[in-house]
């Protein structure tokens, strides 16, 4: 027996961030990125521990190399699958440290609606602790998602 979900109170932090996009990926695959293949368009490659079912825990890290830098940085993410409706909706909390969420726990709604030429994806990030926080996923988010289209879009399994 599954225990109940805790959801992440977001109340003391009110920032969000909304998003939409239209891929030209089909709902079935995009769910499918969203809940078992990270690695193939965010992830770096093996380093994903997902399950993608709602009450299980997540694994991942990008690695980025700024221009200003000499090495590359791991950036690692954590989160929990929160809500789950095949092809239509995936919900996740989503954790990264410095320069991402500064350790707050946020919420990702992602929701997937068909149309004639693919998806239009909604993607709704809330509970940000500041507006810098905000401010860069804000900015980082459509770039995201641009590599999600291309990735998914092009190589579909």
């Amino acid at each position: 027996m599954t225990s109940p979900i805790c959801f992440p109170d977001l109340s003391s932090r009110p920032f969000t961030l909304k998003t939409e996009r239209l891929m030209a990926a089909s709902p079935d695959v995009l769910f499918k990125a969203w809940t078992k293949q990270f690695d193939r368009w965010f992830a770096a490659p093996g380093s994903v521990i997902m399950q993608g079912e709602v009450n299980t825990v997540f694994f991942f890290e990008t690695i980025y190399k700024h221009e200003a830098q000499s090495e590359a940085q791991r950036h690692p993410h954590y989160g929990r699958f929160l809500r789950l409706e095949q092809d239509r909706l995936v919900e996740i909390t989503w954790v990264t440290g410095a320069g991402g969420t500064k350790g707050a726990e946020t919420v990702v709604t992602v929701e997937l609606e068909p149309n004639s030429t693919g998806t239009l994806l909604r993607l709704t990030h809330a509970g940000f602790p500041d507006e810098e926080s905000r401010d860069g996923h804000e900015y980082a988010w459509p770039f995201v998602l641009e590599q999600l289209d291309k990735q998914m879009s092009t190589n579909a399994q």
